[in-house]
């Protein structure tokens, strides 16, 4: 990916403001951006080995050029990283460092990282300041934008964290052209996501250009990562703490979420277990007259265009709904689910353990995909 126009989405919260910057090349250039926030002195750099190996020396040659002191902190790769001995364990770094509060943390990497980096940040002497440099998908149009950091409990994902806003989130759409086939995949579920709830022209650019996107294009990568953010920003402006609007953002991930923490984190990645969960959770919504038929068709064909999962894995209605209640959506006893109304459009309504296991008992039986079996599909059809 060369090229040269640069999108730049504005997350406008007050104090908290910052810029989402989105340009193939911007790797190289984060010293420069971090010394133009007016930031100098150390910077610790948070990633892993696979994105260490692939991309810290240009960003750390980026930081040094700049002026900047540097510190390299690698945590392990995946999900079962996001805990809190690791917080912990960048924690013992910064303060073996001497980090201050004008230090700064950067995030390189996917959404565990940015997750962890920006749990650390928030607490490391009640908060220094992160930037974002997300190198997948998932992380490019999601958790590198809006500030929820945070990390896993064995009885449920996300449930330790903190609200802290990045302040630079600089996004090289050319790091997505070293992402294994199943996490570029496992990305456009997010992508559907945003169609999905807010945007239905989104929606249909997917419908057409889905096959280019599995390309790996560069024209529809950008376009849909910076749409993507555009949304995710609009919500964020709008309910920075998921007082309200911002829980439409789960759609897909009450149930997805469940289904990574029955998987043990193993058996699914992010994005595979929310595609599962957006076709069950429309499907839950037509059971009970939230939408027609044409919904969950076109959002079902989307999610199978791109390879993704659409059926449950070997679950009992016991073991998901049990997974389903440590959700952070509940509240006061009541599980909040987001269901659509149309393609751009949803709402939030409590779902009931009736309600929802009469849906359990009445869905049709298909044998689940794995992933393998998905990419070869998508590889026919292509």
């Amino acid at each position: 990916m060369t090229g040269t126009d640069e999108h730049c989405v504005k997350v406008s919260l007050a104090e908290r403001s910052y810029d989402i910057l989105i340009r193939p090349g911007l790797l190289t250039e984060v010293g420069r951006h971090l010394r133009h926030l007016g930031f100098a002195g150390k910077v610790a750099v948070v990633t892993n080995p696979v994105i260490g190996r692939l991309y810290a020396p240009a960003v750390l040659r980026s930081l040094r050029t700049a002026g900047f002191k540097t510190r390299s902190i690698v945590i392990p790769e995946g999900e079962r990283a996001k805990t809190l001995r690791w917080v912990s364990a960048i924690l013992d770094e910064l303060v073996k460092a001497r980090f201050e509060r004008g230090s700064v943390l950067v995030a390189l990497g996917g959404g565990v990282v940015g997750d962890i980096a920006g749990f650390a940040a928030a607490v490391y002497v009640r908060g220094i300041p992160f930037v974002q440099v997300p190198t997948t998908l998932v992380a490019q149009v999601d958790s590198s934008v809006g500030g929820k950091t945070g990390v896993n409990h064995s009885l449920g994902k996300n449930l330790i964290g903190a609200f802290h806003q990045p302040r630079l989130v600089l996004i090289d759409p050319a790091t997505l052209t070293t992402l294994p086939t199943r996490e570029w995949v496992a990305g456009l579920a997010e992508v559907i996501k945003y169609g999905m709830i807010a945007d239905e022209e989104l929606f249909s650019y997917l419908e057409r250009h889905m096959g280019a996107l599995l390309r790996m294009e560069e024209g529809p990568i950008v376009h849909v990562v910076a749409q993507s953010c555009r949304i995710k920003a609009s919500v964020v402006m709008e309910d920075e703490r998921e007082a309200d609007r911002r829980r439409i953002l789960n759609y897909g991930h009450t149930v997805g979420h469940a289904l990574e923490s029955l998987g043990k984190y193993r058996a699914l990645l992010h994005g595979e277990a929310v595609a599962i969960g957006m076709v069950q959770e429309v499907d839950v919504a037509r059971h009970v007259g939230r939408c027609d038929k044409e919904v969950a068709t076109r959002q079902r064909a989307l999610v199978r265009e791109a390879g993704l999962p659409d059926t449950l894995p070997p679950v009992t209605f016991s073991e998901l709904w049990g997974a389903m209640q440590h959700d952070k959506k509940v509240a006061q006893g009541r599980l909040y689910c987001v269901l659509p109304v149309r393609v751009g459009q949803v709402v939030i309504e409590p779902l009931e353990r009736a309600t929802f296991e009469r849906w359990f008992a009445s869905r049709p039986r298909e044998p689940h995909r794995s992933h393998s079996r998905r990419r070869a599909e998508s590889s026919q059809r292509a």
